[in-house]
């Protein structure tokens, strides 16, 4: 669990870590590097989900040696599915996430963070994200080194 207090808001008390893969912490459907050991320092504080089509087939192999746990999609409708995933883990969700299927889950979590790096981001959920970053490094970083959150959402 991580609790993060912010001035004039309430505390965010976060349990899950529900993170869209390709384009969010993947490029071209490998895994970005630096990623592996910001997971292993939230592995004790969060439940950490990768959600994905897998439309490179590479999601498995790719999250292998990690702190996960992968979820695939079992059906068409990739918004669906992860609002879905998102819902049935309960309270204290935070997402990661750079795509137009993002939103829903976006809306459903207690803190969403969107991420803007190579393969780009859609600008649809911009509005739905509480921040943005410029990578999923930056995007782990926040949750490791809560004070960045705390300057940032406070009110």
């Amino acid at each position: 669990m991580i609790k993060i207090e912010i001035p004039g808001r309430e505390a965010l008390v976060l349990n899950y870590l529900a993170v869209d893969y390709n384009g969010t912490i993947a490029k071209d459907g490998k895994l970005i590097e630096g990623l592996a050991e910001r997971f292993e320092m939230l592995k004790d504080r969060l439940e950490i989900i990768i959600l994905t089509a897998d439309t490179y087939g590479t999601v498995k192999k790719q999250c292998a040696e990690l702190p996960v746990r992968v979820e695939t999609f079992p059906r068409p409708g990739a918004a669906e599915c992860k609002l879905e995933i998102v819902n049935s883990l309960g309270d204290g969700v935070v997402c990661l996430g750079n795509g137009f299927n993002d939103i829903l889950m976006f809306d459903a979590a207690d803190l969403s963070v969107a991420v803007l790096d190579a393969e780009g981001m859609c600008a649809a959920l911009l509005p739905h994200a509480d921040v943005l970053v410029m990578s999923p490094l930056d995007a782990l970083d926040l949750l490791i080194k809560p004070d960045r959150l705390r300057a940032t959402l406070r009110s």
